[in-house]
């Protein structure tokens, strides 16, 4: 059903990225739509069908020669009549073609109007509208695969199927309470508190899911640390692949925070090699100090590095709230050295041990490679999630007090509903979709 809050004007952006490429797309959309075809083309295109076409601007001048594509309403991923021109991909032939679009009626659209007038239409739901942006932003395989299972529906189904279980277990309890001088019957009572322990399971089973896909969409945030000369800069380099750090056997080489981006198991990940910390730096040394300290309480994971058979003390003041994951290096300079329990033994060297590392790593930051479908979810995703668990963890309590009971669950509904969009605010869109890009 189209929405009263949709503004019916025409919108009119380029689509494609900024530059230059061999073929450029303009995508308009609203009832002018048609207008605006006819005007620039001459006439309107079979819908949905590609056709060969001129494009000319108000007076009549040819701007370009290419493809036109026509989807009327509501066949279209707005919901609208929606025409796409496609031609040659440099700067000023797009920018013509666009004026010329904006001067038949249209007006420049903002960043991700198309989109959200896509959800305002009915044609996804909030949490597939965001999982657009999230396949355009991927930055690795995997991410993108989790996105693309979030845009066709497989995560909105998921949470759509906990709200249906809360309709149902609501749909119980208000039975009862619609009949308060009866003695409640214990089945009924047994019923419920069953049927809540499913959807507590079946809750906590796709938040496992999403804070998996959180960790593809976010990345985990490495950061290596230790005294000066421990092999942090080589330790770095070998995770990369490259020789990103400067390497040489005077302490204090590092002095300032080098940053990679790196993949292990299509987990993206960012490697933060920091300067050595000890108590008697010098000034420009001192600098470079602090700015570990700052990396690392923002740190998802610290890999704590120590030369093995060298100084065994860890640096003081590491944050006690940060994962951490101790290693030594430099094993292969050490061949009688006994890694302590619990730590793990490397050489940045010759490699070994590199896969026992780069797997606590990822099981560090809460990844587990278990085949199963993850849910690239987001922040506000998790947010939801948690909510409802807190209030389905809290109706468990109130079982005798059926009116409370029940207020918990319709908190918990509402907490999931958010994340498709079934409740919703104007300003949480505004703040979802100016994220995303102009044009889509």
């Amino acid at each position: 059903m189209p929405s009263d809050e949709l503004a019916r004007d025409t919108i009119a952006a380029i689509a494609t990225p900024a530059g230059r490429g061999g073929i450029g797309i303009v995508r308009v959309s609203g009832p002018a739509a048609v207008a605006i075809a006819t005007r620039l083309l001459g006439k309107l295109p079979e819908p949905r069908r590609a056709t060969q076409s001129t494009f000319r601007d108000a007076q009549g001048s040819l701007i370009d020669r290419g493809i036109a594509l026509f989807f009327p309403a509501p066949h279209s991923y707005t919901g609208e009549a929606v025409l796409e021109l496609h031609g040659h991909g440099g700067p000023v032939v797009m920018q013509a073609v666009l004026g010329a679009c904006l001067e038949a009626g249209a007006r420049l659209a903002e960043p991700g109007e198309f989109t959200r007038r896509a959800f305002l239409e009915g044609k996804l739901d909030l949490a597939q509208a965001e999982a657009v942006a999230d396949l355009i932003d991927a930055t690795t395989r995997e991410a993108a695969r989790s996105a693309l299972r979030s845009l066709t529906g497989e995560f909105s189904a998921a949470v759509t199927r906990l709200g249906a279980q809360l309709v149902e277990l609501r749909a119980l309890i208000e039975a009862i309470l619609d009949f308060p001088e009866e003695e409640v019957d214990p089945l009924y009572v047994g019923d419920a508190a069953a049927r809540l322990a499913r959807t507590r399971a079946a809750l906590d089973d796709v938040l496992v899911k999403s804070r998996q896909g959180s960790l593809l969409r976010d990345g985990v945030h490495v950061v290596l640390v230790g005294r000066p000369n421990v092999g942090k800069s080589s330790l770095l380099n070998r995770l990369a692949g490259d020789e990103r750090a400067i390497v040489a056997p005077v302490p204090g080489t590092t002095r300032d925070a080098l940053r990679e981006a790196v993949q292990i198991d299509g987990v993206p990940l960012v490697l933060v090699d920091t300067a050595g910390l000890r108590s008697d730096p010098d000034a420009i040394e001192r600098l470079g100090i602090e700015r570990t300290r700052r990396e690392l309480e923002s740190a998802d994971v610290m890999l704590v590095v120590r030369e093995a058979g060298g100084d065994a003390a860890a640096p003081e003041g590491l944050p006690a709230q940060t994962l951490r994951i101790d290693v030594y290096n430099k094993i292969d300079l050490a061949p009688d050295f006994r890694v302590p329990a619990g730590a793990l033994g490397v050489s940045a060297k010759t490699g070994v041990g590199l896969d026992r590392l780069r797997e606590s790593i990822l099981q560090a930051a809460g990844w587990g490679a278990t085949g199963e479908t993850v849910f690239l979810a987001r922040e506000r995703h998790m947010r939801a999630l948690e909510t409802a668990r807190g209030h389905l963890a809290a109706a468990a309590g109130e079982m005798a007090r059926l009116e409370l009971f029940a207020e918990e669950l319709r908190l918990a509904q509402a907490a999931l509903g958010a994340i498709t969009g079934e409740y919703r605010a104007d300003d949480l869109l505004g703040e979802i979709f100016s994220r995303f890009c102009i044009g889509k």
